[in-house]
Order: C-alpha cells, then structure tokens, then sequence
C-alpha cells in the first residue's frame, strides 16, 4: 500500500492554461464605479492572506452600476442582474458560493458537480462556449474569466452584456475576483464574508504547518507540463506549506524528464486516486516516487480559482503534510478538511498519467485524458489553471496539452 495522503475528492470548480494567452488587456485589473447613491465607492482588495480579507459594505452595492474589465470594456447594470450565464466553472464556483446560484441559468459542463448546476443549461462548445448556447440562455450578464478571452467579443456582438476577468494568480487575486462578482450581482456582503472565510482558512492552513518541516512539491499537469511560479496554483501550494520544486519557472511550462529529476520533490500533488504517475518515469524515479508520497486532491478545487478551490485544498494539503511529517509511512485515505463530494463531473477525476486536471484553467482542464474539456481556465491558462503569461510558449503548451486532453477543466 502506497504512503499516500488520499484528500477527499470534494466539490466546485478551477481551470487556466490558455487563458492568460488570449487576454487582451494583458493583465489589466478592473476598476469599478457606482452611479447609485454611494457613487464612487471602491472595494478594498488585495488584503494579505491575515484573516482579514477584502471589505465592502452594502452602500456600494447599488445600481445602476459600471464596471470597466480586464479588455478595457466598461459595461453598466441598470439593475440587479437576474439571469447570469457563467463560462467558466471558477465563476460559477463563485456564484454558488455568494448564494447567487438561483440566479444562474447557464454553465460550462466543467460545473457540473456543482449542486444542481445539472439544471441549468449547458452553455459549452466543443471548445470554449457555443455563443449560440450562451445567447439562448437570454442572460442579463456573462461571466467570462480569463481563459474564455476569445469568446468574449463573439458574445458582445450578439449584444450581450459581458464581463471578462483578468488571470488570478494570488489568493488576492481570488479575493479580489470574489468581490467584483458580488458587486456586479449584488451580492457585496456575501463576497466579503466568502473572502473573511477563505483567508481564515489560509491563516489556518499556515499555522497548521508552521512547526513542520516544508516538503517541495510537484503538481505535474502530464505531457511534462507542471504548476510553476506566478500562478495560483503555486499560491494554493505554498499556503498548504510546501514549497513548489518548479518555483524558479514561471506559469506552466513543460520541462524535460531531466529537469524534472533536478527538481527532485519530495511530494507530488495528484487528482488521480490511484497515482499513476508514480510509477512512471521520471517521477518515479524522484524522492517522492521512492516513497510514493503523494497527496490527492479534488480536481475541482484545486484547479479552479475561486475562494471553495483555495479553503478546501489548502486546508487538505496542510493536513496532509502534518501528517507526513508526524506519521511518516502511514497512509491515510479520505482528508480531514476536505469536502467529499467527489469528483468533478463530466469525467473529470483524473485518471491517467498526469495528475493534474487543468482546471487551473477556469478552463477546467481536466487530467489525463479524461476530459478533452473545452473550457479552459478561468484565468488562467490551461483552464481554470490559471496560467497566465502570455506568449507563445504558453500558447503551444496551452495547445498540446489540449490535444492530449489535459485541459478540460480549469478555470
């Protein structure tokens, strides 16, 4: 039996490999502005993971209400919006998260394991979304995060109202992205309390670990793709208190079987119940592949950037490396701190090579072979990933892990 740390495969959504490339305000933040009675009040964002997150008051949460996004668009609400379409699972997540999912009338596939997200209708293409799905849907606002760029004026130029999200590569980010989603649905006081609720979890997470020792880590996407730098992914990783054996790389890159021995982790994070990738080469051959030490979390959450994504798998992945400092060999199946819900659907669990999923892509993509997802990630890169830099680099590895199926449910 392997020493393995099997995390409860939980709920809700994550993706982003191919987003951050197609963006075209490369990275811009929105801004935000009130025409209501508390015009001009601002969220405050970007607070450090402390416990205490982002705040807003309801007095900003009137309408009507503009919002320029990350192309530069400045869109206005003259109401409360009563019919969302969500592209992405990240946002989705989101909305399901701020109480706003009676709202929601279409998703991505990729959302699917979201409760009664079956429901509502299935806006997705073969890849990306279907603008005729989306139209149908009658939506008084799209949600389109960052690995949906390319869908984005398709659905403006069938007049409807969209706003797209700039890549998440930070819990802030995440927190930042939770709050412009509760201002545009009127949802402020909930998005403030998600986000106080997430980064108490991340304080958790790090005072859980603090008196350990920090293994380095792997989350091998397949194909030799990996979680680097500069995503949000890597900021889950170190939150969980590991240190990523990729950090001098940024983004997503695909690195060679001997660089990959060079960085020699002492853990690998799959979503693969059965760890496959273990017994390939060259991880097989690293120190975590020696020991098999592994620790499998929910596809969803941790692959889509959203605020459930960053508490359910920083909470399991600290749990997991307490206690594979505290009980060496031992094995334990099922997380404390980890939501079962199982796995994503649409037949994304994982099965295969690679244990990543793409969801770091609100794209959603989807490990190896189980999803040839379309959706890409929310901002990030290879799905709801979250890979974001743009360039043709992560364009071709956007691409090859999509013709390998990697990438179906990031973002």
């Amino acid at each position: 039996m392997r020493d393995s740390f099997a995390i409860a495969m939980a709920m809700l959504v994550a993706t982003a490999l191919i987003g951050g490339v197609a963006g075209t305000a490369t990275g811009a933040q929105p801004t935000i502005s009130t025409d209501g009675p508390a015009a001009g009040a601002q969220p405050v964002v970007g607070a450090a993971a402390t416990g205490a997150g982002p705040a807003q008051t309801d007095g900003a949460c009137g309408f009507p209400y503009n919002a320029t996004d990350a192309t530069g668009e400045t869109i206005t609400l003259e109401e409360r919006p009563d019919r969302i379409t969500t592209i992405n699972p990240s946002a989705a997540q989101t909305l399901w998260e701020l109480g706003a999912q009676d709202r929601v009338v279409g998703v991505s596939q990729f959302a699917f394991y979201l409760d009664g997200a079956e429901e509502r209708a299935n806006v997705s293409a073969s890849f990306g979304a279907s603008v005729e799905r989306v139209v149908d849907t009658e939506p008084d606002l799209v949600l389109a995060p960052n690995s949906s760029a390319a869908d984005v004026e398709p659905l403006r130029e069938q007049g409807l109202t969209v706003y797209h999200f700039p890549a998440a590569t930070s819990i802030d980010d995440i927190a930042e992205k939770t709050e412009t989603i509760g201002r545009l649905v009127g949802a402020c006081e909930a998005a403030s309390e998600t986000n106080a609720e997430m980064y108490d979890a991340v304080e958790a997470a790090e005072e859980r670990t603090s008196g350990v020792e920090r293994p380095t880590a792997l989350y091998p996407l397949g194909g030799g793709y990996v979680a680097a730098n500069n995503t949000f992914i890597d900021a889950i990783m170190n939150a969980g208190g590991t240190d990523n054996a990729a950090a001098e790389y940024e983004a997503y890159p695909q690195l060679s079987d001997e660089v990959i021995l060079e960085t020699d982790p002492e853990l690998i994070i799959v979503t693969d119940p059965e760890a496959a990738i273990l017994d390939q080469e060259p991880y097989a051959s690293t120190t975590a592949g020696a020991k098999d030490s592994y620790v499998v979390l929910n596809v969803n959450y941790l692959n889509q950037p959203a605020p459930r994504s960053v508490i359910e798998s920083t909470t399991t992945l600290s749990n997991a490396v307490v206690e594979l400092q505290s009980d060496g060999s031992e094995s334990t199946d099922g997380a404390e701190g980890g939501s079962s819900d199982g796995n994503g659907s649409d037949g994304t669990d994982s099965s295969g090579d690679g244990s990543g999923d793409g969801d770091a892509s609100d794209g959603d993509g989807s490990t190896t072979g189980d999803s040839t997802g379309s959706d890409g990630g929310d901002g990030e890169s290879a799905g709801d990933t979250g890979a974001e830099s743009p360039g043709f680099g992560v364009v071709a590895a956007a691409l090859a892990l999509l013709a390998t199926g990697l990438l179906a449910r990031r973002e």
